[in-house]
């Protein structure tokens, strides 16, 4: 099926994501074996699925399982999600790291801008140390695109992170730190002082490191800590290849080749374009893996695209990038 992936899917305009997403989902379901099987076994035929409420959405279970691989190929990276000890990671096929690159970078500058204005820090410990991460390969790149002489990770060395922000905020140069949420508040606890000109951006995952908090909890802490007005948010996974991000209060916004529905906990063949349930992802950049994620997290799905997340299915594993259910 011979397309320009990268120009159809990043240069969608919104209204046009269901019609290519109804083309993808007919592309993988004939040259996807785990989701064609899949299909087959809901005995759904493609032909048939006109609306993408009606498309069968693969439980993200399946990438801890088997090879989701739409086409044959060699990955050019195998991402693995960090899970808890004892639990069996999901692992995600990556055809093309171009797609991801190109995903994450026009993700972010639709929301925040071109990453060159901003000096990008990285505290994500536990994460750096593996080699698998999609977080870290991400966080890497906007470090490089920044090209900021002091951008760049920190593990547990608060005390010069302390320093380099607040010589950052004293010069009134944007930054972007992107933490996961036990890091930041064990670095919080550490050092309090304003930060005018910084954005803290939480990842989510406590990594068994601190006690589960919602995520009121964790932005309260790190307001009152740093004198800010909010906590910005990302929400990824290893299975996708594209982030929401929110600028506060927990309120999500995807960009545009990615949409969330909202499937009913008692009927997951029940799929609804508002209201709350459990979030399916459409990620119409995991063109070589499945664009259409049944996850874990439930949720709440607003009339105008934005989403929250408000915790995981009962029985679910906690992962690195979830807070708990309120």
């Amino acid at each position: 099926m011979p397309l320009q992936w990268n120009d159809k899917v990043f240069g969608i305009k919104e209204e046009s994501i269901e019609p290519l997403a109804l083309e993808i989902f007919r592309f993988q379901a004939e040259n996807n074996p785990v989701y064609r099987d899949f299909l087959q076994a809901l005995k759904v035929d493609p032909s048939g699925i006109d609306d993408i409420t009606r498309i069968p959405f693969l439980p993200v279970r399946f990438f801890k399982s088997h090879q989701i691989k739409t086409t044959l190929f060699e990955p050019q990276a195998v991402f693995e999600s960090s899970g808890t000890t004892g639990s069996i990671n999901s692992k995600h096929y990556v055809k093309d790291l171009s797609l991801y690159e190109e995903s994450f970078v026009k993700g972010f500058e639709e929301f925040y801008g071109p990453i060159n204005k901003y000096c990008i820090i990285g505290l994500l410990p536990s994460y750096v140390e593996r080699q698998n991460s999609s977080l870290v390969y991400m966080v890497d790149k906007l470090v490089q695109l920044s090209e900021h002489p002091q951008s760049g990770f920190y593990l547990n060395e608060y005390e010069q992170l302390a320093a380099v922000l607040q010589e950052l905020d004293k010069r009134k140069q944007p930054t972007f730190l992107v933490g996961v949420t036990f890091a930041l508040l064990d670095f919080a606890e550490k050092f309090s002082f304003p930060l005018q000109h910084t954005i803290v951006m939480e990842t989510g995952g406590m990594k068994g490191r601190r006690k589960e908090m919602i995520r009121p909890e964790v932005h309260d802490i790190l307001k009152k800590a740093f004198q800010l007005s909010s906590v910005h948010s990302e929400y990824g996974m290893t299975e996708l290849l594209s982030q929401a991000y929110s600028k506060g209060e927990g309120i999500f916004n995807c960009p545009p080749w990615m949409k969330i529905l909202m499937r009913d906990e008692e009927d997951p063949f029940t799929v609804n374009r508002s209201g709350s349930g459990t979030i399916n992802i459409i990620d119409l950049a995991n063109i070589y893996s499945c664009s259409f994620i049944a996850t874990d997290d439930v949720g709440r799905l607003n009339a105008d695209g934005s989403f929250e997340v408000l915790g995981r299915v009962d029985g679910s594993d906690l992962r690195g990038c979830s807070l708990m259910v309120v």
